[in-house]
């Protein structure tokens, strides 16, 4: 299997889940330092079987090297996790937002992963008898938008319609598409929160708890898995019930 992004963050969670379920799994990371770093942790968690690359997946030719690693080294993929994400942060609101900075979030959310899928598709699964499955990762604020991330946003909205079109057509293939949409995640970018920020921003989750990564590895996990075998074109939200109240309890009165 391939996880894309999977040096750092959530990704390395995902990459984890795979390994202790026995895959062997490619990873890559956005340069050599930080997919190098990804390893190191890996390495920590004494984690084998794991496979990295660096490659910007927003480039088709680093794209195209990555899978003919994977094609010397395995001879066969069937499972894609397409995580790797611009987060889009720091660009400023829509008035001022350069558009280049734009494209930059475009390039590798949305254009970057059809590129990994569509040669996942062409040189492994349509060549195997078990066609493989992708699972990306988009967002809750698809749906329910933040403030000061319109490239970041736009791209999940366009990543949850490319993934019922990509399901619809690759259904009758064999090849099942689906998605995780997470909410807030404890990543790094948690460590030097504010406590009292870090507290308010719980209080917008019903559960009052943000996502580990180990959680949206589970869901990942299941629908990769013959549980879901069944599903195609789906978006599964793991956000701690986020999604589904109009406002945080201490303004909604």
């Amino acid at each position: 299997m391939l996880v894309t992004g999977g040096n750092r963050n959530t990704g390395l969670d995902i990459v984890e889940k795979f390994v202790r379920e026995g895959a062997k799994v490619f990873m890559c990371g956005l340069s050599d330092e930080s997919t190098a770093k990804g390893m190191e942790v890996l390495k920590a968690r004494s984690l084998e079987c794991v496979v990295s690359q660096m490659c910007d997946i927003s480039d088709a030719n680093q794209v195209a090297a990555l899978f003919d690693t994977i094609e010397r080294e395995s001879g066969r993929l069937d499972i894609l996790v397409n995580n790797a994400a611009n987060q889009g942060i720091g660009h400023g609101g829509p008035l001022e937002m350069d558009a280049a900075r734009f494209h930059e979030v475009f390039n590798v959310n949305v254009i970057g992963a059809f590129q990994v899928t569509q040669m996942a598709c062409n040189r492994f699964f349509m060549k195997q008898e078990s066609r493989g499955c992708v699972v990306f990762l988009s967002s809750n604020t698809a749906r329910r938008a933040i403030r000061k991330r319109t490239a970041y946003c736009a791209s999940k909205g366009a990543i949850n319609s490319m993934v019922r079109a990509l399901a619809l057509d690759l259904a009758p293939l064999g090849i099942r598409v689906n998605c995780c949409a997470p909410g807030y995640i404890n990543t790094e970018r948690w460590d030097v929160l504010d406590p009292k920020i870090a507290a308010r921003r719980r209080l917008n989750c019903p559960l009052r708890k943000e996502a580990s990564g180990s959680d949206i590895a589970n869901v990942v996990a299941f629908l990769a898995s013959d549980d879901s075998a069944n599903m195609t074109g789906e978006i599964v939200t793991c956000d701690a019930g986020c999604s589904c109240q109009h406002m945080p309890e201490d303004v909604d009165f």
